[in-house]
């Protein structure tokens, strides 16, 4: 069954003190582009992040974002006083070697802050680790959960416009028939003018009847019409990303139609040719929300 793209999931957990929230949400995209805003604390875990979500995820614009804080009387975060000195002497040495004249400034200091971290920090790091894989796995569940219910909504209103789309072709295939006999007899005067003259032109009279002959015949249009839609029935039901598939699928679609209205010279037919596109339109605003 297809998926929506878009959804939202979240997840608290707390332990020794600690409590942490994630909140993960998905919009439409071309591919999986994946937003991280994570604590620095646990910064280095986000390559792991982004390879849960690409294997529960195809499509869609996801941003996960988590978010720490302690208890009161929590230890929070606490540089080692002495590791900090040694990460400022050792850029002293580089500076010097560099023959560097500024002096070394706080910032640069702190991008070396995970090697400072009382050995209680590094513990805590751990336990935020920890706590935000539990609640990633069960957001992203969640997501999945709610994604599976958007599609379902999707694919309600594009079994109902599929359903319009088979009845349409039915009617142009039948008006198509029933044109047949009145366009004859309007080729058989043109050719009768052609045949009054005594000189005759075969090479245009044959292209003339070939052009008739072709503009009489919608059903190999509609035959390839009523087959495309039938894939795009089957690929809806799919249980793969089938996104991509069903907007290819829409296109062929209008391809024919197009051939159609250009060769079903009836009021009848354009009249419904016209509500096809706009059905068309509609298809492809609901998949491109779909996975």
């Amino acid at each position: 069954m297809i998926k929506s793209m878009t959804g939202f999931a979240k997840g608290e957990a707390s332990r020794n003190g600690i409590n942490l929230s994630l909140e993960i949400k998905s919009l439409n995209s071309r591919n999986l582009d994946i937003t991280c805003r994570i604590p620095r604390s646990i910064s280095h875990n986000e390559l792991e992040i982004r390879t849960l979500i690409r294997q529960k995820l195809d499509r869609g614009a996801v941003s996960v974002s988590i978010y720490v804080d302690y208890d009161e009387g929590g230890s929070g975060v606490e540089i080692d006083p002495v590791e900090a000195a040694r990460v400022h002497a050792s850029l002293n040495d580089v500076r010097k070697n560099l023959k560097i004249k500024e002096a070394v400034k706080l910032d640069q200091i702190l991008v070396f802050s995970q090697y400072m971290l009382k050995k209680d920090e590094l513990e805590d790091s751990k336990v935020e680790w920890e706590l935000a894989l539990d609640c990633l796995k069960n957001a992203l569940l969640d997501l999945d959960k709610m994604r599976k219910q958007e599609g379902q909504n999707l694919y309600r209103d594009i079994a109902k416009r599929v359903k319009k789309f088979h009845e349409h072709i039915k009617e142009i295939e039948r008006l198509g028939y029933e044109r047949i006999p009145q366009t004859q007899e309007k080729y058989k005067e043109k050719i009768a003018q052609m045949f009054a003259n005594d000189e005759i032109d075969e090479s245009r009279l044959q292209t003339e009847i070939v052009l008739m002959a072709d503009k009489l015949d919608i059903s190999e249009e509609c035959t390839r019409l009523s087959s495309h839609v039938q894939l795009f029935t089957e690929a809806s039901k799919a249980n793969i990303s089938s996104g991509r598939k069903l907007n290819f699928i829409l296109q062929e679609m209008h391809r024919e139609i197009n051939t159609i209205g250009s060769k079903a010279n009836n009021t009848k037919i354009s009249h419904m040719i016209v509500d096809l596109k706009e059905e068309i339109e509609r298809l492809r605003e609901q998949v491109q929300n779909i996975e």
